[in-house]
């Protein structure tokens, strides 16, 4: 057995649920402190020191005597999406922890501090922003507004932290952590099947495509669903349906994507029309301007429906991020060194936002891809074969050699 799978076979079945096999690993819930004590415990193993920053993002460091200057980092996060896999995210948490196991058996001392980061609610699962400890942390959110947040309880990211025992007076941009930092690479499953085509097991991104997140709000009128005639209802169901189909066209007839993945009605009564239904719609585009243009024809099929059964609409923007081209030079960089270990690693675009994405505001950042051979995510059905994730852990051990020893 490799260290790469006992640090997997560890964290595997923290925060699985036993019906669905996928996971509910939110932020600043039990299954979030399962693996932030995993990821403590293997830090400690590996004679790393582990931390947190003020906007809960763990950060375990390998600093042996004499490594000065920017430092090396590379991770991912721990948090899922509802009934998620168990790559997404995950793996580059632990490919960054077998990666430095793997440097320190062959004797490697880095000259640069080298770190391996836990961003916390990347993928927005709990508290509705995407990414949020690295926003957080570059300043890309206002921290009012993030202990503002609430999930679908009501509780506050603020009362969450608290009662993990973070303090959320702490949040926001942190301006002396970023300064240390030289560069950030996350390894991460891919999302969607290229270099299954390619016969590739490892990838280096390109960039990310122009995404965000909007709530959509539909107040109609509750009612009894077998006494009121069709003609007399306010059903918001009916423009939401509409514009879930409008959603569709409007990313097929521009190139992009568009997607409405959680609807709640209210009060949710199988023989009551709703009072109202709130939905969110994540839309994505390679640039800024097809991104607008889905998220216009979106807005306005939906204003037309809402005004033709007499219902209301809200939209209000959650989060977006505009297109991010990584760091030409380290991309660049990290294809060469895997050249030269004989590692063919082509270079693709990536639909997915990713915390590179956000940090490439503040600092070069790059990603690695290990292949998904069927290209399915955010499901327990996501996969990479054992061999791929050591190919993912070999390549970055290269790439933090690199980076970290000149």
């Amino acid at each position: 057995m490799t260290f790469f799978t006992e640090l997997w076979d560890e964290l595997l079945p923290v925060g699985r649920d036993a019906g669905s096999g996928g996971y509910r690993r939110y932020s600043w819930t039990e299954a979030d402190a399962g693996c932030r004590a995993w990821a403590e415990r293997t830090a400690a193993g590996l004679g790393m020191q582990a931390g947190y920053d003020g906007n809960g993002n763990l950060w375990a460091w390998w600093r042996p005597p004499g490594s000065a200057g920017p430092a090396v980092v590379t991770g991912s996060h721990l948090d899922s999406v509802p009934d998620g896999g168990a790559f997404d995210g995950p793996l580059g948490v632990i490919s960054g922890f077998a990666a430095i196991g793997k440097l320190r058996a062959a004797g490697f001392r880095p000259a640069r501090p080298v770190a391996v980061a836990a961003f916390t609610e990347e993928e927005g699962a709990r508290f509705g922003v995407a990414c949020l400890g690295s926003r957080l942390l570059t300043g890309a959110i206002d921290p009012d507004a993030a202990r503002a947040l609430r999930d679908a309880a009501g509780i506050s990211l603020a009362g969450a932290m608290s009662a993990a025992g973070r303090d959320p007076a702490l949040l926001g941009r942190d301006d002396e952590l970023l300064a240390s930092l030289g560069a950030y690479v996350e390894l991460h499953v891919e999302q969607g099947s290229a270099l299954a085509g390619l016969d590739a097991a490892v990838g280096v991104a390109e960039g990310i495509w122009a995404h965000g997140r909007w709530r959509l709000d539909f107040a109609g009128r509750a009612d009894h669903a077998g006494t009121i005639r069709l003609a007399d209802r306010r059903d918001p169901m009916l423009p939401y349906a509409k514009t879930v189909l409008a959603a569709r066209q409007a990313a097929a007839d521009l190139g992009g994507l568009a997607t409405f993945g959680k609807v709640q009605a209210v009060p949710g009564g199988v023989n009551a029309i709703s009072s109202a239904v709130h939905a969110w719609l994540d839309a994505r585009a390679p640039d800024e301007a097809t991104l607008l243009a889905v998220l216009d024809q979106v807005v306005d099929a939906a204003t037309q429906a809402s005004a033709a059964h007499q219902v209301r609409l809200s939209v209000s923007r959650e989060s977006a991020s505009p297109l991010v081209t990584f760091d030409p030079e380290l991309a660049a960089r990290l294809v060469g060194v895997l050249d030269r270990e004989g590692i063919t690693a082509p270079v693709l675009p990536t639909g997915a936002g990713h915390d590179a994405g956000v940090l490439a505001a503040r600092l070069p950042a790059a990603m690695l891809f290990v292949r998904n051979p069927t290209g399915v995510s955010h499901s327990p059905a996501e996969h990479a074969d054992l061999a791929d994730c050591e190919a993912g852990v070999a390549a970055l051990a290269a790439v933090l050699a690199d980076l970290a020893g000149s």
